[in-house]
């Protein structure tokens, strides 16, 4: 009996310790980083190097977290033509090469591309190559690699074209160059299948303007625009290995400032048509995209220089037609009409056209 009230009495001392404790809330957790270890790469050959890209993480993990990517290393590995394409991991790291090392910083993230250049010495040879890349901790803790990246690099890839030059029309940016002669190889004749040409805003990445290789040694930018300053260069296109183009090392690049000092055409088509009070001008719109509007003038006098006869419209035409309510009957009048573009260039004066007020 006595026993049975003495656990009744422990029983009763401990309840109120445990529930409260249980109903405390302890301050949370931090959230466990997620940065992402491992991206995916691809690959161009240029001229006689590789270049090898990939995409950085939005973001580096915090300072003292194994997850902090400190540098990339890329890894290369030679193999034979009729080698097997399938290759492990275990594989690739017992027999690649390390090949370089970036480091890297906390302005490399935010989702930025980051290339990696290997020079090659390929005259001669025929070879598959396979890139990886892998991030590093500052302890030197090394994540997984990326996919594979295969190619089969060419050895006679034509040398860079030359003489690039470029001048300025009303409606294009029109560039020129000289062909290449030799491959990189030393061999000859080039071997090229076109060109491709770039254009980039002085601050701003480089654009590809054809969708297919160019086989003219000129080309009309029409999509350029006047008063913004382009860079140009251009890449030879050589066949590679497989049917797949490889592009030459990039031309000399030039710079431009197309200045819009061209003269819209005179409005064409004038008609005119006399009313009780009234005497209305018709005419054409312009072909020109770059047109502001259009100015009417008249004379009683079809002798006197252009410049003095009477401008009937204070403020740009944005439509084809004028009706001029200011006759007075039995009076000849004689009209011309001028187009005028955006940056202020006025078009010569239209045909001469007149009726008698009614």
């Amino acid at each position: 009996m006595l026993l049975n009230l003495f656990k009744l009495f422990l029983m009763l001392l401990v309840t109120p310790l445990l529930f409260s404790t249980c109903g405390k809330r302890r301050p949370p957790l931090p959230p466990i980083e997620r940065v992402k270890q491992r991206v995916e790469i691809n690959g161009q050959q240029i001229g006689d190097r590789i270049d090898v890209y990939w995409q950085m993480p939005a973001r580096n993990a915090g300072s003292g977290s194994t997850l902090r990517i400190s540098r990339v290393d890329i890894y290369r590995l030679a193999e034979k033509l009729d080698d097997p394409l399938s290759l492990t991991e275990e594989e690739f790291s017992d027999r690649a090469t390390l090949i370089g090392s970036l480091t890297i910083q906390d302005s490399d993230f935010g989702l930025s591309k980051k290339v990696f250049s290997d020079k090659l010495k390929i005259a001669g040879q025929a070879a598959r190559l396979r890139y990886a890349v892998r991030f590093a901790n500052e302890a030197g803790q090394k994540a997984a690699f990326s996919n594979f990246f295969v190619i089969e690099p060419a050895a006679n890839v034509a040398i860079s074209p030359s003489d690039v030059e470029a001048s300025v029309s009303q409606t294009a940016v029109s560039i020129a160059w000289s062909a290449p002669a030799l491959n990189l190889d030393g061999t000859s004749p080039a071997n090229l299948i076109g060109y491709n040409i770039y254009r980039a805003l002085a601050s701003g990445p480089a654009v590809l303007l054809n969708k297919k290789p160019v086989t003219s040694t000129k080309f009309d930018d029409e999509t350029f625009e006047f008063g913004k300053t382009f860079l140009y260069f251009v890449r030879a296109v050589s066949l590679g290995r497989n049917a797949e183009s490889v592009e030459s090392f990039s031309s000399e690049t030039i710079a431009i400032s197309p200045v819009d000092t061209f003269k819209p055409a005179p409005p064409e088509a004038v008609t005119i048509a006399a009313a009780p009070s009234e005497v209305s001008i018709f005419f054409a719109f312009n072909l020109e995209k770059d047109i502001a509007g259009y100015r009417v003038f008249r004379s009683t006098d079809p002798s006197i220089p252009k410049a003095d006869w009477q401008p009937l419209t204070q403020d740009l035409l944005d439509v084809n037609t004028f009706q001029d309510q200011t006759v007075v009957r039995g009076v000849v009048y004689y009209y011309f009409v001028v187009a005028i573009d955006t940056a202020g260039n006025v078009s010569e004066p239209s045909e001469v056209v007149s009726d008698t007020a009614l």
